[in-house]
């Protein structure tokens, strides 16, 4: 493509708007144009990355056995219904009415929709297993859409969905996908780790969420050093602490401490650490409060406790919803005596003689015990893990680093089938639900990921798979007739070999051309100017490093094919 004649606007200044490294490159890269919020328009340089994201996504869901099909982003609110989805689903799920008042809703994913297809056309153990997925536009109104493509509205998605007669064979269908995934992501040139995830909204038993690694990544993941345990903060288990069963129980002791409501504080005063205190905090879950019990020094991780209460909706109460819950100001709340519902962490279970809030202001209670002065309703891994904690697979050291999600799948199990009745008959007769599994990949975060990962101060660094183009040509000699014909040569000449080329035939200083060939981050960079007129060679520079070398016209061409190759191959 000649430079002169395409659509690539870049920007010397980063917009106001753009808040982490892709966002800003993509906007001064021409990738795209904001449309309204969280919704950008992809311009053709930006098209082209995600198409390569996309040959590569089919490539491998087609190897792996899966069809693609297409499915309507419009999807009727009476399917959502079925599955209890429409009013679970929460503000994301954009609802509207059409013109004979039937509800419906803009698509964020379709499980509801790709389970009516199946249980209208499939009916027979005979027509299983089977996988299906699509590529398409999704929307979910987020509520702070931000970081461009990362965490948008609307967005690219790869969805796939398998349908299966028992358990073990929707277990080979998630082997297959992982297996996929892995092939996926290492095609585009990425660091990733594959890491266990809560199913979110989407349900299921157990999946997988495949981040890559980047600093600006708005996930923690936890990983081991020592073996191939990852997970993501919402899912990494805790071992159990030992308990102190040799440490004898004291007298229970009312303390005063006047204004001492934060746990530093009160540590202070009553001259304890921190971990031998513990908080009460009220949660609000689907309307009624609960008190959940952990160490001071710890912090309850909210899609634990949500799983853990079987909940839809959690959240922190506020000090006015706390005290109309426990008849307590916050800071002095406690579970001795509790008005409410207490669960606590598996961690205080082993704790002894600690010390806790006396429910009234201005007090707290020392040589407080779990089961001799009070009781809870549960007690389970309700805590946040920290970087003191043991791996819990091998006990070895863990490490927290940041990711960026970019695929995540699920065993799905028989949720959707059994809530809409989607049943096939066995090889006895007998009819029972599809075992489903679902598998998405953010096709348009994938590239923004990508950006994240690979980068300079002077611009992106695309890994080859995923550029847009794999060579730019650098014309420094227009009005120069032997360096104007040897560039429009090499431009002919790489095309016919099936080279991707960006030509920069543009009547601009070659300063301006440098800046904005780093920016788009084209892999490789070939100048044809003064150096061919004075010693007959080209220069060639491998943006990822900036090495560089002279080259003969006649050899760049091959030259070129076979670091391409060799790039796409790693």
């Amino acid at each position: 493509m000649r430079y002169s004649q395409s659509l690539l606007p870049t920007l010397k200044e980063t917009p106001a708007e753009a808040e982490v490294i892709s966002h800003r490159l993509m906007l001064r890269a021409g990738f795209m144009r904001k449309l309204t919020s969280g919704v950008y328009t992809y311009l053709p340089y930006g098209l082209a990355a995600i198409r390569r994201v996309e040959a590569i996504v089919r490539e491998e869901m087609n190897r792996a056995g899966a069809q693609e099909l297409m499915m309507p982003m419009v999807q009727p609110a009476d399917l959502w219904r079925e599955t209890g989805r429409y009013e679970k689903y929460g503000p994301e799920l954009l609802r509207f009415h059409d013109r004979h008042e039937r509800e419906s809703c803009l698509g964020p994913t379709h499980e509801e929709v790709i389970t009516d297809i199946i249980r209208r056309d499939l009916h027979s153990y005979r027509d299983l297993p089977i996988n299906l997925y699509q590529i398409q536009t999704k929307f979910r109104d987020e509520i702070r859409p931000r970081f461009g493509l990362m965490r948008g509205r609307e967005f690219i998605m790869k969805d796939a969905y398998s349908f299966d007669v028992d358990d073990a064979g929707a277990e080979v269908a998630y082997g297959k996908m992982y297996e996929a995934y892995k092939r996926i992501f290492t095609r585009c040139g990425l660091e990733f780790r594959a890491v266990q995830a809560d199913s979110g909204a989407i349900g299921g038993s157990f999946s997988h969420e495949f981040m890559v690694l980047a600093d600006t990544g708005e996930d923690t993941i936890v990983v081991c050093k020592s073996c191939e345990y990852a997970a993501n903060m919402e899912k990494a288990e805790v071992k159990p602490a030992e308990a102190k069963n040799d440490e004898p129980l004291l007298d229970l002791e009312k303390v005063e401490t006047p204004g001492k409501r934060k746990v530093n504080a009160v540590c202070e005063f009553m001259d304890i650490t921190p971990d031998q205190l513990v908080k009460t905090m009220v949660y609000i879950a689907d309307g009624t409060p609960v008190a959940v019990l952990v160490r001071g020094d710890r912090e309850v991780e909210e899609v634990k406790l949500k799983n853990f209460l079987g909940a839809i909706d959690v959240e922190l109460a506020d000090d006015k919803a706390a005290f109309d819950a426990t008849g307590a100001p916050t800071g002095y709340l406690g579970p001795v005596n509790s008005k409410i519902k207490l669960v606590a962490d598996q961690e205080v279970a082993a704790m002894a003689n600690f010390v806790v809030g006396a429910n009234e202001k201005n007090y707290h209670m020392r040589n407080v015990n779990l089961g001799r002065d009070f009781e809870v309703s549960g007690i389970a891994d309700l805590r946040q893990v920290t970087i003191e904690d043991p791996c819990p697979a091998c006990g070895g050291e863990i490490d927290l680093t940041e990711g960026i999600e970019v695929g995540h799948i699920f065993k799905l199990g028989t949720s959707y089938s059994e809530s809409m009745e989607a049943m096939f008959q066995d090889a006895d007769g007998q009819e029972k639900p599809f075992v489903m599994g679902c598998y998405g990949i953010g096709v348009s975060r994938v590239v923004a990921a990508a950006i994240e990962q690979n980068h300079d101060e002077n611009g992106i660094i695309f890994p080859v798979p995923l550029a847009p183009y794999q060579v730019i040509i650098l014309n420094l000699g227009l009005k120069d007739e032997s360096i104007n014909a040897a560039a429009e040569k090499l431009y002919s000449d790489l095309q016919q070999a099936g080279i991707e080329v960006l030509f920069d035939d543009r009547d601009e200083r070659p300063g301006s051309k440098f800046k904005d060939a780093d920016l788009l981050g084209i892999p490789y960079r070939v100048t044809v100017g003064k150096s061919l007129t004075k010693n007959g060679v080209l220069e060639v520079r491998r943006r990822s490093d900036g090495y560089t070398e002279e080259i003969a016209p006649e050899q760049i061409v091959e030259s070129l094919l076979e670091r391409i190759k060799k790039d796409m191959e790693h």
